[in-house]
């Protein structure tokens, strides 16, 4: 006996409910690997990222920068020696005891101070004796004037004779003579009597005092012995500054000269040895005529305004002299260029990080820089902090830095 299966109706409400709880649960079962594919995309660039910081954070750090641009001349460099402009040996014109010393070794003394006096009393002597003389030979003048005007008036009377009017002309013309070697006497020892103080010719800084007194001295005028040297003066204000230049500078300062017609090239700057910055000048005021054939040089000289007197013959000073125009010069700073046996090298960055060397041509140092005649463009990253981090070839991580220009750090 077959049993027949029953069909059961369920209601039209159940039969919706349960459509959606169906496709709820599809949506839910597909949602949940997206979100897992989501996390993990999630926690693998976050992985990446961090990977890339440390690849990054293990890069040496360096600090790069665009050579800087400045106009500038080109100059020399000279060593200088200060010299007195006015230098005197100081001697007296007349012999006699020292009786006297006005100044203390070392001063700075002033045109017209005393510094030595001699003994004056044998030249008061003198000159009293030479005013005594002038004074007998102008009394014979008187009387001699008085007996030729009597000897006219007898030979026009015709009680003379034309022979005596001659004597006594001649014997007014001995004395007047007489009375001009006395005048002339009466001179020398005013001259002499005057020269017993011997006064500073100029303003300066005097020497040691090379006699004491109560020493006998030897004067120029008696010549009997060999002249006392008693100090030397030099003078301070200005000074002379004394260099010498190569056949091939003098040639390259010349040209220069030429193009400017003398105009601001006679300016020179100097710095003491003490000194870094060359905040002195002076003016080139002579250059030799001749070259030194035995050291293949020409001397020129400079001359310095020494209003404070703090610059001494003698002393040393370097000397800056323009020869080029100004025009567009690259800077970097000294530390940034490496030393390659006779060569130098410039450490840059290339755009991808990677460390490029570049020989240059360096100059002089301008405002605390070192000029670089030519190796770099004006848009090469120079390299100048860490650099012992910089290999060539190796990547770098680059920071940007700033090159300043210090006026007068030269």
């Amino acid at each position: 006996m077959q049993t027949k299966p029953k069909t059961v109706r369920v209601p039209q409400g159940s039969a919706q409910r349960m459509g959606r709880r169906s496709q709820v649960k599809f949506w839910i079962g597909a949602a949940i690997p997206i979100v897992a594919i989501g996390i993990g995309w999630a926690l693998h660039s976050r992985g990446a990222s961090a990977a890339s910081a440390a690849t990054q954070s293990a890069l040496p750090q360096v600090t790069v920068s665009k050579p800087l641009m400045h106009e500038l001349d080109t100059r020399l460099g000279f060593l200088g020696q200060f010299s007195a402009v006015d230098q005197v040996e100081l001697r007296a014109q007349v012999g006699g005891t020292l009786t006297g010393i006005y100044f203390k070794d070392g001063d700075i003394v002033h045109k017209g101070d005393l510094l030595f006096t001699i003994d004056s009393r044998p030249y008061e002597i003198r000159l009293a004796q030479a005013k005594a003389q002038l004074e007998t030979a102008t009394a014979r003048l008187v009387l001699a004037d008085r007996e030729l005007h009597r000897a006219q008036e007898l030979e026009r009377n015709d009680a003379g004779t034309v022979q005596n009017v001659e004597q006594r002309t001649s014997d007014l013309q001995a004395t007047q003579a007489s009375v001009d070697d006395a005048g002339a006497q009466i001179r020398d020892a005013q001259f002499d009597l005057d020269h017993c103080g011997i006064t500073a010719p100029f303003t300066g800084r005097i020497g040691a005092h090379l006699v004491s007194v109560g020493n006998l001295i030897a004067g120029s005028r008696a010549a009997t012995s060999p002249t006392t040297l008693l100090a030397t003066l030099v003078s301070l204000d200005p000074i002379h500054l004394d260099f010498d230049m190569s056949e091939a500078d003098f040639q390259a300062f010349s040209r220069y000269r030429a193009q400017f017609k003398g105009a601001p090239v006679d300016r020179v700057d100097l710095a003491l040895a003490s000194e870094k910055e060359f905040t002195r000048q002076g003016v080139l005021d002579f250059i030799n005529n001749v070259l030194d054939r035995s050291s293949g040089t020409i001397h020129a000289r400079a001359t310095v305004r020494n209003p404070e007197l703090v610059l001494t013959p003698g002393e040393f000073a370097r000397v800056r002299l323009a020869v080029v125009h100004p025009a567009p010069t690259l800077l970097v700073p000294d530390a940034a260029v490496l030393p390659d046996q006779s060569q130098h090298v410039a450490m840059t960055v290339s755009p991808d990080g990677t460390v490029a060397p570049k020989q240059v041509e360096i100059g002089e140092i301008r405002g605390g820089l070192r000029v670089i005649r030519s190796g770099l463009t004006p848009n090469d990253r120079v390299i100048v902090d860490g650099l012992p981090y910089a290999a060539p070839g190796a990547k770098v991580a680059t920071q940007d830095g700033t090159i300043r220009y210090a006026a007068g750090q030269d």
